[in-house]
């Protein structure tokens, strides 16, 4: 692949989708379990809201390395070793990225082992790492204005 230029649009986009998404989980009641579990639309949106933020960052990795650096990626784990070994990512986020497409992969193919418990306590309480892959690729985008197109 050779490398070009980063769609500027698309990056708005998946980065607009991953903050609607998390805004979303966000606005479910998850200040206590039982109110959380009390609806049971509460833990398939908390489901479906995760996934697509999920998908919306490995994406969005996708895009940079495939359009800005020139690799392409099969899997999602490979995503976060080439964001890393191209130093768009630091170990510690890269590290994050490996372990949320993992839990990407377990949301669409292991659905049936992931119970309520462990969702709520991701949604309570772990959405900052999300945030902070999240936050480490939007640093690289700014400190990497070349690599950007920003037409429409």
């Amino acid at each position: 692949m050779t490398p070009g230029q980063i769609s500027g649009r698309v990056v708005s986009e998946r980065l607009a989708w991953i903050e609607r998404m998390l805004a979303r989980i966000r606005s479910l009641p998850l200040q206590d379990k039982q109110a959380f579990r009390a609806d049971p639309r509460n833990v398939a949106a908390a489901e479906s809201y995760l996934r697509r933020a999920l998908e919306a960052l490995l994406d969005l990795g996708r895009h940079i390395l495939a359009k800005g650096l020139g690799y392409g990626v099969s899997e999602y784990k490979q995503i976060a070793a080439k964001l890393h070994e191209l130093h768009v990512l630091a170990e510690p986020e890269r590290n994050l990225l490996v372990q949320l497409a993992g839990y990407r992969n377990r949301l669409v193919h292991f659905y049936h082992e992931i119970g309520e418990d462990e969702l709520f306590q991701i949604c309570a309480g772990e959405l900052g790492d999300l945030e902070k892959v999240t936050n480490a690729i939007k640093r690289w985008i700014r400190a990497h204005p070349e690599k950007m197109d920003e037409t429409l």
